[in-house]
């Protein structure tokens, strides 16, 4: 028997490994917490994409979770998921509106990197759908022992299953990619092309985007971060690498950017320039006290934060970013004297 159309056209086009779908689950009610609030939905004009709109602060019960942004897109052969918010009970919620949209199957969940606040809610797709879970190789390294480059997993579970309960709970559990990809590739689902290219290590290991063809719409993942100071204190992070993937994003021209985090745009040049000004200015300010020699503590309190001071995830960001691309600039400083930073 042959096999099935879907998976030979992505054995072509850069996957690396692809195991058997799960069965679906049996329709009965699911495990999970229920939500305070509803999810709300959004679709771009003139395509068949949906999304819903994050709480663009940093996870709490009070936002329950929800502080991503995630989406889906319809086609004439299934659909095709981009990431699943960050708890059981929102990826729930997603799965049941993708449901009330259309009857098509849900094919394929795509994840832009393994980050807590983004695939809490693949545990929902995984129990209740045969879709294939997509994401970039170092996806597989998350749950890896000693694994220090990223988000830790368990330390991390930990903490949400404190900070989110009861939407995360001892039943939660994270759940790895079926299908990875390096560098690139391409899904093709009815008359759509769902290009996927990798983008770090940037914000995380495993960022990658995905631009839907022919609509020009571009989920964008935690690379692009609109309006909300984005996380970057983390060992993980690298902003030059960061910097060339906003090139990259800008240069798509997609007419419809959904970031990871804050409002999606119809003007992408302006949601990618809010993302390259902020990394740009740390680096100069940060840069700057490297190169005088001068106390991080000392170069933070007299910078000028006022353009970002009022945004969302200020307080619980900024300090941290500036220290960590500090600590980068100072080490590379230090590996190679008399560079310019």
């Amino acid at each position: 028997m042959a096999a099935p159309w879907y998976r030979t056209a992505l054995a072509r086009r850069g996957f690396l490994a692809c195991v058997a779908m799960p069965a679906a689950a049996a329709a009965n009610p699911p495990p999970y917490a229920p939500l305070r609030e509803n999810l709300t939905f959004h679709q771009v004009p003139g395509a068949p994409v949906y999304y819903t709109i994050g709480h663009p602060g940093v996870p709490v019960a009070a936002n329950e979770g929800h502080t991503s942004n995630a989406g889906f897109v319809v086609t004439e052969e299934g659909v095709v998921v981009f990431d699943t918010l960050g708890t059981p009970s929102l990826g729930w919620a997603l799965l049941q509106h993708i449901r009330s949209v259309t009857d098509q199957p849900i094919r394929f969940v795509v994840a832009s990197h393994y980050h807590a606040d983004h695939i809490y809610g693949l545990q929902a797709f995984r129990d209740h759908s045969s879709a294939i879970i997509v994401a970039q190789a170092k996806a597989l390294d998350y749950t890896a022992p000693g694994n220090i480059d990223d988000e830790q997993a368990g330390p991390r579970l930990a903490q949400r299953r404190a900070a989110l309960a009861p939407w995360v709970d001892a039943r939660t559990r994270i759940v790895e990619p079926r299908l990875v990809f390096r560098t690139a590739a391409e899904i093709r689902l009815g008359s759509r092309r769902f290009q996927l290219t990798y983008a770090g290590p940037a914000h995380s290991m495993s960022d990658m985007m995905m631009q839907v063809l022919p609509d020009q719409v571009l989920f964008a993942g935690d690379i692009v971060q609109n309006s909300r100071i984005p996380f970057m204190a983390s060992a993980a992070v690298n902003t030059q690498n960061w910097l060339h993937g906003l090139a990259d994003v800008a240069a798509m021209q997609p007419r419809f950017i959904i970031p990871g985090h804050g409002q999606p745009s119809q003007d992408a040049q302006q949601a990618i320039g809010f993302t390259r000004d902020y990394i740009l200015y740390l680096r100069k300010v940060m840069g700057d006290a490297v190169a005088n020699w001068e106390d991080f503590d000392a170069a933070y309190r007299k910078a000028d934060w006022s353009a970002y001071r009022s945004l969302p995830a200020f307080d619980a960001s900024n300090r941290g970013n500036a220290y960590r691309v500090f600590l980068d600039l100072e080490g590379d400083s230090f590996a190679n004297p008399g560079k310019h930073i």
